[in-house]
């Protein structure tokens, strides 16, 4: 039987090595998968596909084994790894998906986003985004030394946190007329996004919403074959 399986929001870090030995395990039992695909914020952070810290050369040995498997590999960039790029993904044998993307996922028209542009009622956010997903703002930025591209990495971390302090949860939510507008506009049935850590199958007048969950206190998924379409996890230890 034909099985894909969808993840985001993994946030791996150097600190929380759990989560990272949580993606390990959740790859050695999902081999039989056509294909996997990762809808953004794989990494916490992501200063360019030139970084060769432990966590970035630990994932990428986990995925190319994983694609030496069998099963194929997308990677979509979220909001906190927006930098991750084709050299990355040509390193573990990936292919690397913009954002939107759509597929026929059994027969099904089915859009693919990371989730963060959904949140349009996040105005603040929204204008970050904008400037972040620009390709000449992020080539200037990547042009500057890999020490110097962590270190905004981390501001931008800090600074993302104290603003989510403050912010309510409606304000960090999807908004209901987006997420019809880019159904209808992608002529798409089915649409399965991340980024609000809110896992859950929602009804819209135009189809069915999967939301991924983040791998916090568990390693969230959704697995889809012909027959039926299931959000599970994975207790991380």
């Amino acid at each position: 039987m034909s099985s894909t399986c969808f993840i985001s929001d993994l946030h791996l870090d150097s600190a929380r090595p759990a989560v990272t030995r949580a993606l390990a395990e959740f790859l050695s039992r999902h081999t039989h998968c056509t294909a996997l695909y990762i809808l953004g914020d794989l990494f916490e952070a992501w200063p360019g596909d030139d970084d060769d810290s432990a966590i970035a050369t630990e994932a990428s040995a986990l995925l190319r084994d994983y694609r030496s498997s069998g099963p194929r590999v997308y990677i979509m960039g979220g909001n906190r790894d927006f930098l991750l790029g084709t050299r990355f993904c040509d390193t573990v044998g990936a292919t690397l998906l913009p954002d939107p993307s759509v597929i026929l996922l059994h027969g099904r028209r089915t859009l693919l986003m990371h989730g963060d542009s959904l949140c349009t009622g996040d105005l603040q956010y929204q204008q970050f985004r904008r400037t972040a997903r620009d390709r000449d703002w992020q080539e200037r930025l990547l042009a500057r030394p890999l020490a110097e591209r962590r270190g905004l990495a981390a501001e931008l971390r800090a600074m993302s946190a104290e603003a989510t302090s403050l912010k309510s949860d409606d304000i960090m939510d999807v908004t209901p007329a987006e997420v019809g507008r880019v159904m209808r506009y992608h002529g798409a049935g089915q649409l399965i996004h991340g980024h609000t850590h809110r896992p859950a199958r929602h009804e819209h007048p135009e189809g069915v919403r999967w939301v991924l969950g983040a791998w916090e206190d568990e390693a969230r998924y959704l697995e889809s074959t012909d027959e039926e379409s299931l959000l599970l996890s994975l207790s991380i230890g």
